[in-house]
């Protein structure tokens, strides 16, 4: 997966920043443990329980930004005038229903 380099860039709130990075570390955590299980050659069923846990974790990690993006630069483009914003919104949606 590549990590696409717009030149869009949003300042976020240090409570918005925080609260998202430390959603990212406790799911780098999860990732860690999954990894540690397969290597100590954990039971199947424990490790894919384990996986749905990061797969919903990641899931909350996107609602509350993709919440955050609706509620500021997408409201905000749209105020002032920029339309094009709700066909990227739109692709974001599509991305993240996969």
């Amino acid at each position: 997966m590549s990590i696409q380099n717009n030149s869009k860039h949003k300042a976020r709130s240090d409570k918005e920043y925080q609260e998202l990075m430390n959603r990212l570390k406790r799911i780098e955590g999860q990732v860690r443990g999954l990894q540690r299980m397969l290597e100590e050659d954990a039971y199947c069923i424990d490790i894919l329980t384990q996986a749905a846990a990061v797969n919903a974790a990641i899931n909350s990690f996107n609602k509350n930004l993709l919440a955050a993006h609706i509620q500021s630069c997408v409201a905000d483009n749209i105020r002032k005038g920029n339309d094009e914003v709700i066909d990227e919104l739109v692709c974001a949606m599509q991305k993240l229903m996969k």
